[in-house]
């Protein structure tokens, strides 16, 4: 698989919707991941991330003109033990209660489809990273579709161990701009991972179509120890 420039991928896509990126530091020593959150209509665009325990959650910049929540509020990011979980919607709470009653990832998700947002059918997508002891693993899943049918939920699950240094993956719920949107086809995309955290989350930030943007998180976990750092760029501010 060619390794695509994650800014190219980027600038060259007016809406990939929201996106997952979750890979490994380029000196292999940070376990890293980035969600974005795009918005067409006025009420996607009017959102931040706020800080919330380990994770983040979505919230109204202006609570006076929000139309429908429900969506658009939801807890992205949620940290159950040595697991960093990290979606594009409320199935960040399914990974998170079954993973704790001993489901795997997989299995967590089962009960759950695509958004019941016709005629997009937006895919959900969610990512799971893995950090103990040294070691770093992780997955990443996307329920979607079939081709627009919402008859039929096509689920794939991507497990990635023992990343190298330099690489990860990107995957994102459209494939562009389009009424209605495309899904997300194929596997996840490997990307480059470059730079140090600011670095990393000003090229990612700076590479998405300015109109559409709404907000960043970026994280890099130590992989020998656990700690992290956290980046939140919010278009409203």
């Amino acid at each position: 698989m060619k390794m695509l420039s994650l800014e190219q991928e980027l600038k060259e896509n007016a809406y990939p919707g929201r996106g997952i990126v979750i890979g490994r530091s380029a000196d292999g020593k940070k376990a890293v991941t980035a969600y974005f959150i795009m918005g067409r209509s006025s009420n996607s665009r009017n959102r931040i991330f706020v800080v919330e325990g380990e994770g983040i959650r979505t919230e109204a910049f202006d609570p006076s003109k929000l139309e429908d929540p429900s969506l658009i509020i939801y807890a992205p990011v949620r940290v159950l033990g040595n697991k960093t979980i990290v979606t594009n919607g409320d199935q960040t709470d399914t990974i998170y209660e079954g993973m704790d009653k001993q489901l795997t990832f997989e299995q967590s998700l089962r009960c759950r489809e695509f958004e019941p947002d016709a005629p997009n059918y937006t895919p959900r997508i969610s990512g799971i990273m893995h950090v103990e002891g040294g070691n770093y693993n992780y997955a990443m899943s996307i329920l979607k579709s079939n081709n627009g049918n919402p008859d039929s939920c096509h689920r794939y699950t991507f497990a990635y161990e023992n990343p190298v240094a330099g690489e990860g993956h990107f995957i994102h719920t459209y494939m562009h701009d389009g009424n209605p949107l495309p899904s997300f086809e194929g596997e996840p995309k490997l990307v480059e991972i470059e730079g140090d955290i600011d670095t990393f989350a000003g090229k990612v930030w700076d590479s998405l179509n300015e109109e559409n943007k709404v907000s960043l998180f970026v994280r890099f976990i130590n992989i020998e120890t656990g700690t992290y750092e956290t980046r939140i760029i919010n278009k409203n501010h």
